[in-house]
């Protein structure tokens, strides 16, 4: 069994800067792909990046630019710096995984709220 711990979420002003981590353990398990959703009160669950074990990175529309995922493959770690915080980036971000047994995990969720 994986688990997908989250931790870095909080309260911000518009502007400011802040970096979530993930992390993923268990045993004898393989990464495929981690990354982050983010789900709005009222709204669907979007897409913000995720990183593929080949290196590649996708971002939603509305952070290009403004948010980069890293990872440390040692540590089975994903981050999430995010800068230029805005309202609307206000959200529960949800660490994903796609890893091998298993398929899909979901972190328990981190709260970031961007207001002045």
């Amino acid at each position: 069994q994986v688990q997908l711990v989250e931790s870095g979420g909080g309260l911000v002003q518009p502007g400011s800067s802040l970096r979530l981590s993930c992390a993923a353990s268990g045993t004898r398990f393989i990464v495929n792909a981690m990354g982050w959703y983010r789900q709005a009160p009222g709204k669907r669950r979007e897409l913000v990046a995720i990183l593929t074990r080949e290196g590649i990175a996708n971002y939603g529309d509305s952070v290009q630019g403004r948010f980069t995922i890293s990872e440390d493959n040692a540590d089975n770690r994903v981050y999430l710096q995010m800068n230029s915080l805005k309202p609307e980036d206000t959200a529960v971000y949800y660490c994903y995984g796609r890893i091998e047994p298993g398929g899909d995990y979901w972190g328990q969720g981190t709260q970031v709220t961007v207001s002045s």
